[in-house]
């Protein structure tokens, strides 16, 4: 195993200045600023991440990219004599498998079953409708264009789908109206045809959907 430096604590972040950093293994730092955090590698770091998992940047976001490199160097991490870095590794590890599932398969050469991952759950469903519309905002009827237990809909087109189950959309935007019980903001795609909606002219504005 190589052996790395250890290195100075950082002064600044993506995410402001730190408020807390600590030095988890030479070269791999621990930060918190007053909005966000997560783990910043030293270069030396940096370059020996397994490619599969190396993100550009040396900074790896505490929401979820934290476990690139917990994985990256997970023998390192296990063996630190400080209780619970063991279930920090397998924590890592199923967070990697289920929203970098392309990462995981790459890196261990597991497949990732397309239940196991959310991102790969929403990437198949919008693949289902490349070509067709899908809600983008939804109001309810208190909104002054949407009637009395009904639901508002604004509707952009699939074009693609990127690896990371985000739709990117082509032409104008639609609006319709669907009876509220056949909307449900929880399903992972509201496709406007399969949830019955009626196309209508109107100007509602596309913002974020509205959970009902």
């Amino acid at each position: 195993m190589p052996k790395f430096n250890m290195t100075e604590t950082p002064r600044e972040t993506l995410w402001g200045a730190p408020q807390t950093a600590t030095q988890l293994l030479p070269g791999i730092w621990e930060v918190h600023t007053s909005s966000h955090g997560g783990m910043i590698l030293s270069d030396e770091r940096q370059a020996a991440m397994p490619a599969a998992l190396r993100l550009d940047s040396t900074s790896y976001e505490e929401d979820v990219d934290w476990a690139l490199v917990v994985l990256g160097f997970a023998n390192e991490f296990a063996g630190l004599p400080t209780k619970g870095f063991d279930l920090l590794v397998q924590n890592a590890r199923a967070s990697v498998r289920a929203w970098h599932p392309d990462r995981y398969a790459a890196h261990t050469g597991e497949a990732v079953e397309t239940s196991d991952s959310p991102i790969l759950r929403r990437r198949q469903a919008l693949t289902d409708m490349i070509g067709k519309y899908v809600v983008v905002s939804a109001s309810g009827d208190w909104a002054n264009w949407v009637p009395q237990g009904q639901v508002g809909v604004v509707a952009r087109r699939v074009a693609r789908v990127d690896a990371l189950g985000h739709a990117h959309y082509e032409g104008d935007s639609i609006h319709g109206l669907v009876d509220k019980d056949a909307y449900d903001s929880s399903r992972i795609v509201n496709g406007f045809d399969e949830i019955g909606a009626v196309r209508i002219a109107a100007s509602a504005p596309a913002t974020k959907e509205v959970v009902l």
